[in-house]
């Protein structure tokens, strides 16, 4: 890997090194696959709101081949998708006075088809990287020979709720497609980010990185459908890091621009030059900060903290495959089981959470989900109460429910789709509280911002998360920082000691991209969104 000390502060040009070219061109093989997925979807961007004429006569290769073969339904996903990261990473070198400047890029890209049959009341899958109708109709009989064989071990046939069919194409809002921009101009902007943070001399690593994700999607059924969707998503991050060698001490501290489905239009709003300054500084103040006072306290989450505890205790907690135990071998179960739906009191009555996979920029915003279904927005809890659970075509009857609620996601075009967490929502107070309204009324408390460590059991019950920042409060006034905090509660009692939540004007919402779950494992991106929340004695420790 290419890299410079700080002797000069002209970036290097990578522009020979990382011409977009040069990602294609791993393998004759590779290359050849990628230009055809990139002819069958076309332009991304295009103002069609009719499918690729293309992909659809692939798709109607598995749906026929299915009927013939004896499935009582068929879909296929046809799915290309790609992730870029790139990045400059600066820290001292080893036993020396000089700086290492350190650029990083990774380009991927996937490609292929997966088939979903049902034959004998029994779900088969099959999947193939190769793209072509032989192969296609080859993955369908496939499909159907592992649902037959399924049907001999399955005692209860697929129950589907009924969905409309769809014939469209969408894609998610965007201005510039983020992987148009040169890799060369990522670099120069990262690399001024970073260098703005370790300008400061008191800190001792500095990281600035930029992700891009696309999924380009089709997606058909025999029940009618026939949908092209292509979503794209940015990840941006900023730390430093501050070492005190004399007492053996190092604190972090990051700059969280919340990671959203939008385009290359979205990375000048960060302000990164201007936030690679603010953590330097802050990060500096973190090194000498005096350690939080043990005990009962009240707290401040802002959204880029509560959407962590958010995504832990209140998203995972109401995926219903959890609730009825079919992820208790990988990630665990739920305290919220199915006779407590519509009855168990969660958080207080100012408590509404919603699921939602229709808000613009939120990572798990799509039009319509990988079971064919139009995503929707719908309470998940009210006034403090458990009313819903995240579903799929084939959970809601177990529910008593008679239509889906748009979450069935696979993270591959050969990974088999099941349940994933939408994007989950605590709505924003209904008064027009401010942030500084609820810090007002605290007289001992803890403001916190950003994500760090956490601890939760299998049952989304009991739980400890510590953060990136935290302030002192006192008197009803921010004080300065301080350090190694963490808070403790179960998830109930949690919930049920807030007693404020900032308006509308307050409410943002923060991705996160790395959610896993399943065997094999498989990631989904979400977003979750709060205004500024209060918590009221909230059980406070000391870490490390």
């Amino acid at each position: 890997m290419m890299y410079r000390k700080n002797d000069s502060m002209k970036p290097l040009d990578f522009s020979a090194r990382f011409h977009r070219r040069a990602f294609l061109a791993g393998s004759a093989t590779t290359a050849a696959s990628l230009l055809f997925a990139e002819k069958l979807f076309g332009a991304s961007a295009s103002d069609s709101t009719k499918p690729s004429l293309e992909l659809a006569k692939l798709g109607a290769i598995a749906l026929a081949e299915a009927k013939k073969q004896g499935a009582t339904y068929c879909d296929i996903r046809i799915n290309r998708y790609r992730d870029q990261y790139s990045g400059w990473r600066m820290s001292p070198q080893r036993g020396g006075a000089q700086t290492d400047e350190v650029p990083f890029v990774a380009d991927r890209q996937s490609f292929g088809f997966g088939v979903r049959v049902i034959a004998k009341g029994q779900w088969g899958f099959a999947a193939s990287p190769v793209v072509n109708a032989a192969e296609i109709a080859r993955i369908t009989r496939e499909a159907v020979i592992v649902a037959k064989a399924n049907s001999a071990v399955q005692a209860q046939p697929v129950r589907l709720a009924p969905t409309k069919s769809y014939v469209d194409r969408w894609v998610s809002p965007h201005d510039k497609d983020p992987f148009e921009v040169s890799v060369d101009e990522k670099l120069d902007l990262l690399y001024n980010a970073a260098a703005a943070i370790k300008k400061n001399e008191k800190v001792m690593t500095a990281v600035g990185t930029l992700g891009f994700h696309s999924e380009d999607k089709y997606f058909a059924s025999t029940e009618g459908s026939s949908i092209q969707q292509y979503i794209v998503q940015v990840y941006p991050t900023l730390n430093a890091t501050a070492v005190d060698f004399k007492n053996g001490v190092s604190r972090s501290r990051s700059y969280q621009a919340a990671p959203q489905a939008r385009g290359w239009e979205y990375v000048p709003m960060m302000n990164l030059g201007e936030n690679a300054r603010r953590i330097a500084g802050e990060v500096v103040e973190h090194l000498s900060a005096p350690p939080v006072t043990a005990g009962k306290k009240d707290l401040v989450l802002l959204p880029s903290h509560l959407c962590l505890t958010i995504h832990e205790s209140i998203g995972h907690s109401t995926e219903l495959d959890r609730a009825l135990g079919y992820e208790a071998n990988y990630a665990g179960t739920s305290f919220l089981t199915t006779d407590k739906m519509g009855k168990f009191r969660v958080g207080s009555d100012l408590v509404n959470f919603f699921g939602d996979r229709t808000t613009e920029f939120g990572l798990s915003t799509v039009k319509y989900d990988d079971d064919g279904v139009k995503t929707t927005r719908f309470p998940i809890i009210e006034k403090g109460i458990f009313t819903h659970y995240q579903t799929i075509r084939d959970q809601a009857h177990l529910v008593g429910e008679t239509e889906s609620r748009g979450c069935c996601y696979a993270d591959s075009w050969s990974s088999v789709p099941f349940q994933r967490m939408p994007n989950v929502w605590l709505a924003a107070g209904e008064t027009d509280a401010t942030l500084d309204d609820l810090i007002g009324g605290v007289e001992d408390g803890v403001l916190i911002e950003g994500t760090g460590s956490y601890s939760i059991d299998q049952q989304r019950y009991n739980f400890q998360f510590g953060g990136d920042a935290f302030w002192e409060i006192k008197g009803g006034k921010k004080r300065g920082m301080i350090s190694r905090v963490a808070y403790q509660a179960r998830t109930p009692d949690f919930w049920q000691a807030c007693d404020g939540i900032a308006g509308r004007a307050y409410w943002q919402q923060y991705g996160l991209p790395n959610d896993g779950k399943g065997e094999p494992t498989q990631i989904n991106a979400m977003s979750h969104g709060c205004a500024p929340t209060r918590f009221r004695q909230i059980n406070v420790l000391v870490t490390d």
